[in-house]
Order: structure tokens, then sequence, then C-alpha cells
């Protein structure tokens, strides 16, 4: 299974620097990853870097903690396509849904999708701050707010995404949006699991590999191994083991 088209390779820490957004984007182009995920501060550096790839740009909206105003939320996310951004991943307002303010929970949502139009828009839920019934309500709002994707976490809080919420989220959205699963995920097993579970992207640190490829580097790495050991015990077989390997290339 080629993993890639499912990865944002996200790099979101505060003290990000501009060399670090350029070995994420020549990192992201080498794994033909999906997107790179960044703050909006670097969208116009990562769009001039991908220039002629396919690899999407994606910034955070009211991130990490969601609570400020809806008109700033609104504000960034339009400056943020402006710049260059192909998808918005925006966090809830957990105040307002932990008060069961729903109405401007789904107001907080509907102005950002509404100001961005067809530009696909995720929603941050923050799964471990809520109860699966909290899940529930506001996987509902998300699809009265025409959301595109529900994502699980900003990965800022107590944990990230687990195979339980992003079951309770398809479970409730069915086919009506996609999944996010992003947040302490970082091997190829790890990943699938997700994507069996429901999610249609992932989104991590971690450069993660097909099982072909890890099998590769996993053959490479023991016949660098064997190498050495054979070069330990007898230095001229070794050279002999070499030069055959040159050969056989």
């Amino acid at each position: 299974m080629d993993i890639s088209k499912y990865i944002d390779y996200t790099l979101l820490k505060p003290s990000t620097t501009e060399r670090e957004i350029i070995e994420l984007c020549n990192t992201a182009k080498a794994n033909g990853f999906y997107s790179v995920c960044i703050s909006s501060c670097y969208v116009a550096l990562a769009k001039e870097l991908l220039q002629g790839s396919r690899i999407k740009v994606i910034t955070v909206v009211g991130f990490p903690l969601g609570s400020m105003s809806t008109e700033a939320k609104v504000f960034e996310a339009e400056k943020a396509i402006s710049d260059g951004a192909d998808e918005i991943d925006m966090v809830i307002n957990l105040g307002y849904l932990k008060s069961r303010n729903y109405v401007s929970v789904l107001k907080d949502i509907s102005d950002v999708k509404l100001a961005i139009g067809k530009t696909p828009l995720k929603v941050i839920l923050e799964i471990s701050e809520l109860n699966k019934n909290e899940i529930i309500k506001a996987s509902e709002i998300c699809l009265d707010a025409k959301a595109d994707f529900i994502k699980t976490s900003t990965g800022f809080s107590k944990s990230g995404a687990t195979l339980t919420a992003v079951k309770i989220i398809k479970k409730t959205i069915r086919n009506k949006a996609k999944i996010k699963a992003s947040g302490g995920i970082g091997d190829f097993d790890m990943a699938l699991k997700y994507i069996d579970a429901g999610a249609d992207r992932i989104g991590t640190s971690k450069v993660i590999k097909s099982n072909s490829d890890q099998m590769q580097i996993r053959n490479t790495k023991i016949y660098t191994d064997y190498i050495e050991t054979v070069s330990k015990m007898n230095p001229t077989s070794s050279k002999e083991s070499s030069k055959k390997a040159e050969t056989n290339k």
C-alpha cells in the first residue's frame, strides 16, 4: 500500500525556523506526501518551495486553542488562502461546545467555511478533551456546518488520535465528510490501523514509509551490518565481497 498519498506532513512547533520549513518541503517532495501542514506565517514560503509539485499546502486557523473570535478565525483563513494555502485546519471552540452553546459552535465553523468557499475545511475536535457524546455532537455540528473533514487533535493537548475516537466519528458521519487522524501516529502499521478504522488522511511529523520502502531500508541495513561484521573477522574477504557487490550493480 502506498501510504504517501494519505500523509499531511506536519511541522507546527512555535520555534519552527525557515530552514526547517525548507527541509520539511524537500522531505515531502522526496517522499511524495500529499501535503505539508504548517503555521500560516510560512504559507507563502512553502507555496514557493513546492511550486511545480502536486503537494498541497495546509495551514491552521485558531490554533491551538480555538477560543479566539470567529471574526479572527475568518480573517486568518482568508489571509492564508491569499498567501497560497490549499486547505484550512481550524480548531473548534471547545468552550462553546462544553457550554452546550451549539449555535455558536455552528456559526464559528460555518462562517469560516463560507469565507473560504470551495477550499477544504478540516475542523479539529481535540478529542482528548471530549467524551463520547461530545465527540458525536461535535461531529454532527461539523456536518451541519458543511465541513469537509473532521480532525482528531492539534497535537498540543493531553494526547493525540485514538482508534476509538476515529471509529466513533466514522459511525456518526458515515460518508458525509472525511476524517483526519493526527497526533501520536509515527509508523506505517499504526497509520494503516487508522486508515482501516476510517481515516482518510494522516497528520504526522514523522516520515512514514510504505512497507516495501521499510523492507528495502531494513534489508540494506542488514547487508551493511553483515559486511561490517565480515570486515572485522576477515578484512580480505570483506574487500572481495565489496568488489562483487560493486560489479553486480
